[in-house]
């Protein structure tokens, strides 16, 4: 018990949001009659919130260093509207005109980069004056119109599936990633435990291991065997899936990482230690210039038009969501899994609220009131922990 008791005490960030998620979803499973677990409620909420999670990868990075991008609503406006241009207008591939979107991403991220990092302009200032010029770029190039409708192969990265090889009444493919999965994460977790026990780390009880085991490996079965009796595994998954195991791996695993929570952490004390500050800050603004760019063509992929409001609010979900998940504002300390984590927190949320009828003046109120209250459990936490 007091291993449980001190491995909670040391992921409380973590922990905690994720007992609000499951607390959240039994709520809300238990006022809608059982509609929120339903699987093709479950595929819906994926689709309807995978833009969000896409660009809160990109701003935890941005809040661990101690900045703010308030530009990315409108940066996924604006290359959506370039992508509907190129594939509507001009007739270009798809797969020619989604680099060069992505490139427009990065360029406009290296734009914001150069006016944070070297010029010490505030980031605050920086991206409001980026969410006012590329928002009113985004009205110049539709004219004001909405651009419709994309190529159906580029449509499919919002609303396409994983095809499945067999005829039945479950997308197996489906089931196969879920063993496959389990699989993965069970040797991969009793690798990292025989690491931490070779080099005399403390590690949680066998017991307790196994339970955190099978709890892990009955939740991965369990959903990819609710998407199985739909439709299957939707294709934005499967990217979602990439980014966060790539962008995990690079902010636990890689120099990169390191070099980002320590500016985040102490700049100067950093900077004395050899780390390039302006150069990361350059480099975390261009990635999240390139996540926002995912994150408008996946937008106009799922609405299959590039219109002059998109994207609207993004930028707010966004930063939500970080906080919601454990990032704290005055940098240094945030997850990529604490971010997905608060961004599903903040899309059950809309979709219960949404099924049991609430009007969107309540949801925009109960959504402020939810990001408060994850900020000041965390102050809450760090005060505590300083006294």
């Amino acid at each position: 018990m007091e291993t449980i008791t001190k491995l909670f005490k040391n992921n409380i960030r973590q922990y905690g949001m994720m007992i609000a998620l499951v607390v959240i979803m039994i709520l809300f499973e238990l006022l809608t009659g059982g509609l929120l677990l339903k699987p093709i409620n479950i595929t819906n909420l994926i689709l309807q919130n995978s833009y969000i999670l896409v660009l809160a990868i990109g701003m935890v990075l941005v809040i661990i260093t101690g900045h703010i991008d308030l530009s990315v609503g409108s940066i996924a406006a604006f290359v959506g509207a370039v992508a509907a241009i190129m594939m509507v207008d001009w007739q270009l591939p798809a797969w020619i005109a989604v680099i060069a979107a992505l490139v427009v991403g990065a360029l406009i991220g290296a734009w914001q980069g150069f006016w944070v990092a070297y010029v010490r302009i505030p980031a605050f200032i920086v991206t409001l004056a980026g969410m006012l010029l590329f928002r009113g770029l985004t009205m110049i190039v539709l004219e004001g119109q909405s651009i419709s409708p994309f190529p159906g192969g580029f449509q499919k990265i919002s609303s396409g599936f994983l095809p499945d090889f067999a005829s039945s009444g479950y997308n197996l493919v489906s089931i196969i990633v879920g063993i496959a999965l389990t699989v993965w994460y069970i040797v991969n977790e009793l690798r990292e435990r025989r690491s931490q026990l070779k080099y005399g780390f403390e590690v949680p009880s066998q017991a307790l291991f196994v339970l955190k085991l099978i709890v892990v490996a009955a939740v991965i079965n369990l959903f990819t065997f609710m998407l199985a009796s739909y439709a299957g595994i939707p294709n934005i998954l499967v990217l979602l899936f990439i980014l966060i195991v790539v962008y995990s791996f690079v902010m636990n695993r890689s120099v990169m990482g390191r070099h980002v929570y320590a500016l985040g952490g102490n700049e100067k004390a950093a900077g004395l230690s050899g780390v390039k500050t302006k150069k990361v800050t350059f480099w975390v603004f261009v990635n999240m210039g390139v996540l926002a760019a995912i994150s408008g063509l996946i937008f106009a992929a799922r609405l299959n038009a590039a219109t002059p409001r998109a994207g609207t609010n993004f930028e707010l979900d966004a930063i939500a969501a970080c906080f919601i998940g454990g990032a704290s504002a005055s940098g240094g300390i945030g997850t990529v899994f604490g971010a997905i984590i608060g961004g599903l927190v903040m899309g059950v949320l809309n979709n219960g609220m949404s099924l049991i009828g609430l009007g969107i003046d309540w949801q925009q109120g109960i959504k402020g009131l939810v990001l408060l209250l994850a900020v000041a459990f965390d102050i809450y936490n760090k005060n505590k922990r300083s006294a």
